[in-house]
């Protein structure tokens, strides 16, 4: 299966750098959103990431109008229908997942078509049961920030097809240049299932006043050779998709290791999310 024509639903922090790497790969793309202000403000971030790889010297901008000429932003799911790859990157919210996969089951016309997640540690499998053609779905999971970050890892369910699974992996590596690995549909994937629980255990080192942040930090880029600490990762990957990924990992594991801390979960309802807010436990 060659794919051409892909979309991606939801055009936040990760939908955006998704479409962005879609379209520097060549395909012609949609970018659903649920309103005007969300699609405009997909549409800023993507304009402002060109930008930013036009003035490194990391994209000509012949280049940079040649992907921006690809994508084309609705508010109408609808358009969506003649798609051969459609992405999820909605909020982290299961329900809300699964009725965009419902709809997508109702509105995209072929068959053959992939319907993907870019979920970060939900079960793959609840998403592919909300529609009729479970072996058609699989994650796809892009790290923040999409266009930079080499790193996929490839999903399949219980049901995906190997064909999918082959498919996806093909055009993962050889379409959009990125490396990926295969990951069972299990909590956190394998990306997720290692640092969730580590980022956890550094937010309850803080939150018991064992170590101040920067010394957390410091301890792991100076004693383990990290390029970056926990505590400032966290803000890096967003405090609410670490939350949202730890919540859904205990509520299925039960697991003590990935208990969200209760400083993160006060952290969230204040807004402070790390970096894409400007304050986390640092401040950008």
């Amino acid at each position: 299966m060659s794919i051409h024509r892909s979309a991606v639903i939801g055009s936040g922090l990760m939908g955006a750098g998704i479409a962005e790497v879609l379209a520097k790969a060549g395909q012609d793309v949609i970018v659903s959103e649920v309103s005007a202000d969300a699609s405009a403000a997909g549409r800023a971030r993507i304009e402002k990431s060109l930008a930013r790889a036009v003035a490194k010297g990391k994209l000509s901008e012949a280049d940079r109008d040649a992907a921006w000429s690809r994508l084309r932003f609705t508010t109408d799911i609808g358009e969506v229908a003649d798609r051969q790859l459609v992405i999820e990157a909605a909020s982290e919210n299961e329900e809300i997942k699964k009725s965009i996969f419902a709809e997508l089951d109702a509105v995209v016309t072929d068959p053959e078509a992939i319907l993907a997640s870019n979920t970060s540690s939900m079960p793959i499998i609840r998403f592919a049961q909300a529609t009729s053609r479970p072996e058609r779905v699989l994650g796809v999971h892009f790290f923040n920030p999409a266009p930079v970050q080499p790193l996929v890892e490839i999903v399949s369910s219980v049901l995906t097809a190997d064909e999918v699974r082959e498919t996806m992996t093909g055009f993962v590596a050889e379409v959009l240049g990125k490396s990926p690995i295969q990951a069972g549909d299990r909590p956190g994937f394998i990306v997720n299932a290692l640092l969730i629980p580590y980022l956890c255990s550094a937010i309850r080192m803080l939150e018991s006043g064992f170590a101040t942040k920067e010394d957390i930090d410091a301890g792991m880029v100076g004693g383990c050779a990290h390029p970056m600490g926990p505590i400032a990762l966290a803000d890096l990957v967003g405090l609410d998709t670490c939350l949202f990924a730890a919540e859904s990992m205990y509520a299925e594991t039960g697991d003590l290791a990935v208990k969200p801390p209760v400083l993160l979960s006060r952290m969230v309802d204040a807004g402070l999310l790390g970096v894409k807010t400007g304050r986390g436990f640092y401040e950008y």
